[in-house]
């Protein structure tokens, strides 16, 4: 027979840190923090990369909407807490979000798109994958690249 003289409960060292508590509150609020981000998109100083996260989390898959944290829970959960930071709406249509940034996103990004010379937007509108591969591995890729332009003195080349 196996006999152990410490206690399972001491097995986790005291020094260990401890998960923090989140409160129902804090969670609500993380949810409505992330919606925040949404805003985001029609700032044209917002970088690329940022609106690309957005909008990959705004145009999931289905089968993740129901994700802790997605998109969909998101709006559910701002929507129908009695803690969110929001006056009650209740359920929000997604669809119907989606809709509106659809909508709007060409403008957005028409904007945020004519803060950069015409060869990088050029090159978002013709191979808009490499650019985003680019800045997923480098979100200042085309900070630098300007900023190299401007050394050799070729900057609206």
């Amino acid at each position: 027979m196996l006999q152990t003289s410490t206690p399972l409960v001491n097995v986790v060292p005291d020094d260990e840190p401890s998960q923090p508590d989140w409160s129902e509150e804090d969670i609500v609020f993380l949810h409505w923090r992330l919606l925040q981000e949404i805003k985001q998109l029609s700032d044209p100083a917002t970088p690329l990369e940022d609106k690309f996260d957005t909008l990959r989390w705004v145009f999931t898959e289905r089968e993740k909407e129901q994700q802790p944290f997605s998109f969909v829970n998101c709006l559910r959960v701002v929507g129908c807490s009695p803690l969110s930071p929001i006056a009650y709406c209740g359920l929000v249509d997604a669809q119907d979000i989606r809709d509106h940034i659809r909508r709007s996103l060409k403008s957005w990004l028409a904007a945020s798109m004519a803060r950069y010379p015409p060869w990088v937007r050029e090159a978002i509108a013709s191979q808009p994958q490499w650019v985003e591969a680019r800045l997923a591995k480098n979100p200042q890729w085309i900070n630098e690249q300007l900023k190299q332009m401007a050394q050799e003195g070729d900057l609206f080349a």
